[in-house]
């Protein structure tokens, strides 16, 4: 059972009589949902309906906790308090409070002293969080180092990349609508009330198309692919999307990655060329389906 240490992620407690209410307003998922026992995920929007930030929310007794990427410390507490008007809801940044990790896997891990597992989707498929001290990270990375669990770095994001999971600063970004980016089954609830963003993903509901979606794409010939690289059809030439993440999978071998591909051209089984800027030799790839299998 694979454990990711995110414990670089920005951590937020919402308090206040009205921190439910206020934060629903916020997203697209139904707060609600949330309680002690489960990290409920959502997207905050801005008003054109792109990603300002994905957040996992947990339910307290007298508080809201959530997380993000590490990336948006500074932005995501300044977004959401730019609409705290006459709420009583208070902000606080609790970063570098508390350790926070993760484990796949459908029953929580059985591990002495570490007992309250929250469950969660991080990785796409279900999993449990673990949050903690910030003073008990080190022995709890050492205790499931020592199981051979703990995934570094590298191993973290090809595990990431091989289940088509989006993140920050790759897939995820100011200019992305979240079924863009296969977030629309986790993140939102069309039943809900009314949130910032809401009435572009409605439209987008109600159309069933959206210009590019987030692929899985695989080298044909084993070639290595890139961030960065772009994509074109085979046939004219055309100019129809990107490549985000790469990586060599050592459980598949191949070499894959994940990019966004415009309509018209992301159907599974299609074949793309992918070139970067500084080169002028192209790769052929296909679109596969995700998670890569």
């Amino acid at each position: 059972m694979p454990v990711f240490d995110l414990s670089d992620r920005v951590k937020l407690r919402l308090t206040g009589s009205d921190r439910i209410r206020f934060l629903s307003g916020q997203v697209t998922n139904d707060i609600r949902k949330t309680n002690a026992d489960l990290s409920l995920s959502a997207c905050v929007l801005s008003a054109k309906g792109k990603i300002d930030a994905l957040i996992f929310v947990t339910n307290g007794d007298d508080f809201l906790f959530l997380d993000s990427d590490p990336e948006l410390r500074e932005t995501l507490p300044a977004r959401l308090e730019r609409y705290v008007i006459a709420d009583d809801v208070v902000i606080e940044d609790v970063t570098e409070n508390f350790a926070l990790f993760h484990a796949t896997g459908e029953s929580a891990p059985n591990v002495p002293n570490y007992a309250h597992w929250r469950r969660a989707k991080r990785f796409g498929m279900i999993g449990w969080d673990l949050l903690l001290p910030a003073g008990e990270r080190d022995s709890a990375r050492h205790l499931f180092e020592t199981g051979g669990e703990l995934f570094d770095d590298a191993e973290t994001e090809r595990w990431r990349i091989e289940h088509g999971v989006a993140r920050w600063g790759r897939e995820l970004t100011p200019e992305i609508i979240p079924v863009e980016a296969n977030l629309e089954a986790d993140t939102i609830d069309y039943a809900k009330g009314c949130y910032i963003g809401q009435e572009v993903i409605s439209r987008m509901k109600k159309s069933g198309q959206t210009n590019k979606r987030l692929c899985g794409l695989v080298s044909i010939a084993g070639s290595p692919l890139s961030p960065e690289m772009r994509l074109f059809a085979t046939n004219d030439e055309r100019d129809v999307g990107q490549i985000t993440s790469a990586t060599h999978s050592d459980r598949l071998g191949k070499e894959i990655a994940l990019g966004f591909v415009k309509r018209g051209s992301n159907e599974i089984g299609t074949r793309l060329s992918a070139r970067s800027a500084s080169d002028a030799a192209t790769i052929d790839v296909e679109i596969v389906e995700l998670p890569f299998g």
